[in-house]
């Protein structure tokens, strides 16, 4: 147990931090999971979505996001699934 009370906020200040990046994997599970099941153009791009959070909050890196994201690309195109595009 911390004694010093700037160690007893960074134990306070870690717990926090934990719990949230655990809910953002959990969120990349469940998003790749759904996609999985169900392949289509919206699941797969809120996986994808799920993953660059992950990336831009540092929880993983920016090259295991891309490989990733490669493979659920490889999922769709095994599913005939064509990737939602943006109307411009």
């Amino acid at each position: 147990m911390p004694i010093i009370k700037s160690a007893k906020k960074a134990a306070r200040q870690a717990e926090k931090r934990t719990a949230n990046n655990q809910q953002i994997k959990k969120d990349i599970k469940a998003a790749f999971k759904a996609f999985k099941a169900e392949p289509t153009a919206t699941n797969m791009s809120k996986a994808q979505s799920e993953y660059d959070k992950a990336v831009k909050k540092g929880l993983i890196k920016k090259n295991t996001a891309s490989r990733r994201k490669a493979s659920l690309a490889k999922i769709a195109k095994a599913a005939g699934v064509k990737p939602a595009t943006k109307a411009a």
